[in-house]
């Protein structure tokens, strides 16, 4: 569901009003007023498998729980190319320099309304971790699980090309591991 409620241009309450498009009618909110469309088209995200003096570095955001690492992730801004993003992102996040970038995939992230751009990094320096981020740990391909959506699914297909068959959390370790538990 959008954010969007008002019409940037005039404040009208925007409507859900069905045109005619391209690819024939849509229904999306719409200014009856003005006329304006809100497009709510997702998102670019950009996400790096940060390997690291030969290990896969995952950190945890300091607004998840206990048990919750993933990959270092973050906005592409106005201006860069999704691998200037994705190396600004590393730096900030983490200190660490990347020295090559390879390209895992495009995955969809529906319920974020999110594209998501994932790289492979190697990195090299000392990890810093910026405020966004609370921790962080190096793990061996072999003990690394994939969590079922958005991210998790770059990591599996990256794991494929290095000859490891993905395991991926069960519906329950994955549950404990968004609430934290033991």
């Amino acid at each position: 569901m959008s954010a969007f409620r008002f019409c940037p241009n005039c404040a009208t309450p925007l409507e859900w009003i069905v045109q005619d498009e391209d690819s024939g009618p849509k229904e999306r909110l719409r200014c009856p007023a003005c006329g304006f469309t809100h497009w709510n088209n997702p998102t670019p995200v950009l996400a790096a498998i940060v390997e690291y003096r030969g290990q896969v570095l995952l950190a945890r955001n300091a607004a998840w729980p206990a048990k919750m690492f993933a990959l270092i992730t973050g906005f592409m801004e106005a201006g860069e190319t999704p691998q200037e993003g994705i190396a600004r992102e590393v730096k900030e996040e983490t200190n660490l320099d990347v020295q090559s970038l390879g390209l895992v995939g495009v995955y969809d992230f529906k319920r974020m309304n999110q594209v998501i751009i994932a790289f492979h990094a190697v990195c090299e320096g000392e990890v810093r971790l910026s405020p966004e981020l609370v921790d962080w740990r190096l793990y061996d391909l072999p003990d690394l699980k994939c969590w079922p959506a958005g991210t998790g699914h770059a990591l599996a297909d990256w794991l494929r090309t290095r000859g490891h068959e993905p395991v991926f959390f069960t519906p329950e370790e994955n549950a404990e591991r968004r609430r934290g538990l033991d």
